[in-house]
């Protein structure tokens, strides 16, 4: 979980990659300026259900749509190889 803005700008950039995912509340928009590797984004609703999932090069800037309310970001291909898809209802949990 990225809460501040401080922790949000630091959770990814700087990296050559990102074993994990990363939930951000808050965010309609991801953007991929500084990044140096490609990110998954699942966009979620209310509920954490997946609105839109786009891959990013550095660089890129991608839109949730109205009903986004958070966002998780992941290493590129990442998404794919959990099997997360439009629709499936997400779990955020802690890393432990």
């Amino acid at each position: 979980m990225a809460d501040s803005p401080a922790e949000r700008r630091s959770a990814l950039r700087g990296r050559n990659g990102y074993d994990g995912a990363l939930h951000v509340a808050g965010r309609r928009t991801v953007h991929t300026i500084g990044l140096r590797f490609p990110i998954d984004a699942a966009f979620l609703s209310a509920d954490l259900t997946v609105l839109r999932v786009a891959q990013l090069k550095p660089w890129r800037v991608a839109l949730g749509g109205p009903s986004a309310r958070s966002v998780v970001q992941t290493q590129a291909g990442s998404l794919k190889r959990w099997g997360v898809q439009v629709g499936d209802q997400l779990e955020v949990r802690e890393a432990g």
